[in-house]
């Protein structure tokens, strides 16, 4: 696991490095992503091209963490923590089965060996007192050595001394380099699409970790232990071959979890992407759809012209089309989007409101859902983990499901939700309760057989 003191300090760019590295020494790498996020994973995958999951201990129990690390490892994994190492839901108020998400947790949780990331620019001898702090702050500790990013020449013997005193390995640094860094926007690092010369910059990266990363001492500290792992039960399958779910893949909806469609596959289900940018319908014989997260608000007037996909949108979903929006893909089923300079497009027009911007994230963070009535996803009274991230807001959030914020207790009314709609702001994982994914499958086969027989 390669982890952070913090974010912002440089765990991505050092995870991106070595991965990049090891795919061009040979190695068959597979990345996870500790948490929620989807744009970190979209790096791995999309830019340094080896496959990349997630691995979150609020979504999933000890068990089935295990099941997905050893179902997606091909020979080496390489876990990118999240936060800072011990930053999670919080011991104070942990999830429903007592679990707080951090990157620590996970570490213990597989038994994997963690290298803590540093930012070395501006400290000079503080840096013994944040090493000592985090190697002893909880016990047991799977901290074995650091990598310090952006640290000087003038600074590696220091540390290289700080590592032997605590006898811990040094793992090397990542000097400055400002031709290699990577953009920030609201929702965190850019998509992989939009960064010029993104794979330029990620030889360069390699480049600097075999000058500067002990790589292959990170290989021989790498271990192979045994997991407690049990596959989450799927209580059954589709029994109708050709179910179709169309799947919105563009530069506006691009957050998905890989191990969702995974799980719809191996349920029965063919996915078809298609782009609510450029294409003028859904794809022939769609019997589901699953609008994604991702940057709808930046592409809104391209969305708003492409006016013959959004009528084919609004007439199947009013025609029963079971469909799956979560997030951005719920902001497009609006009758309105408000864009952060004030201009107000026009979306599909399946949810009556408008979404709009504000100065801040709203709702941000792990929550549990309950739904007031049988849904698309779930029965009545079932209670799913979900996380919302976002800044716009919606005067139409729905009323489907009352969450409660993890952190906090906080509650509020989410989610528009009938037998064969679901949309508003929370991202579901479908290991986290299998049942969505068989539910929703199961409507998009009820629809297949009723109008593609």
């Amino acid at each position: 696991m390669i982890a952070g003191t913090r974010s912002g300090c440089g765990k991505t760019t050092v995870t991106c490095a070595i991965l990049q590295a090891l795919i061009n020494r040979g190695c068959n790498v597979t990345s996870f992503k500790c948490g929620p996020d989807y744009i970190d994973p979209m790096f791995h995958s999309s830019v340094i091209g080896t496959p990349a999951y997630h691995l979150d201990g609020f979504f999933c129990s000890r068990d089935t963490v295990g099941y997905l690390l050893q179902k997606y490892t091909r020979e080496i994994a390489v876990i990118e923590g999240v936060m800072g190492f011990y930053d999670g839901v919080g011991h104070a108020v942990p999830n429903a089965v007592g679990r707080t998400a951090s990157s620590y947790e996970l570490a213990q949780d597989t038994r994997t060996p963690v290298i803590l990331v540093i930012d070395g620019k501006g400290i000079g001898q503080s840096l013994g007192a944040v090493m000592y702090g985090y190697l002893h702050y909880q016990t047991p500790n799977p901290i074995i050595g650091f990598i310090f990013n952006r640290l000087p020449d003038s600074m590696v013997e220091t540390t290289q001394q700080l590592c032997n005193r605590m006898h811990v390995t040094y793992f090397g640094r990542l000097p400055v380099n400002d031709h290699c860094r990577i953009e920030s926007r609201h929702l965190g690092l850019v998509t992989a699409a939009e960064i010029a010369d993104l794979k330029k910059k990620m030889q360069a990266l390699a480049r600097l970790a075999e000058e500067h990363l002990r790589l292959d001492a990170l290989l021989d500290a790498a271990e192979c232990p045994s997991l407690p792992a049990c596959q989450p039960p799927v209580v059954g399958s589709l029994t109708e071959r050709g179910v179709k779910i169309a799947v919105a893949c563009d530069k506006a909806f691009c957050f998905y979890y890989q191990e969702n469609l995974d799980l719809l596959r191996e349920i029965g289900c063919e996915i078809l992407p298609f782009s609510p940018l450029t294409d003028t319908a859904l794809p022939r014989h769609a019997s589901g759809l699953l609008l994604g997260g991702g940057y709808p608000e930046l592409y809104a007037e391209t969305l708003s012209q492409n006016s013959a996909m959004q009528r084919d949108i609004r007439e199947k979903i009013s025609a029963g089309l079971p469909v799956l929006a979560e997030c951005g893909g719920f902001m497009y089923l609006h009758r309105e989007m408000e864009t952060k300079s004030g201009e107000v497009f026009p979306m599909a027009g399946v949810i009556d409101g408008k979404c709009y911007p504000t100065d801040r994230l709203r709702r941000f963070g792990y929550i549990h859902v309950t739904a007031a009535e049988d849904n698309l996803i779930c029965r009545g009274g079932d209670t799913l983990p979900a996380h919302e991230f976002h800044y716009w807001d919606s005067d139409s959030c729905g009323s489907g499901f009352t969450a409660r914020k993890a952190s906090s207790g906080m509650e509020y009314a989410c989610l528009h939700a009938t037998d064969t709609l679901c949309a508003g702001f929370p991202h579901f994982y479908f290991y986290a309760h299998p049942d969505i994914a068989l539910r929703f499958a199961r409507r998009c086969e009820i629809y297949h057989k009723e109008h593609n027989a």
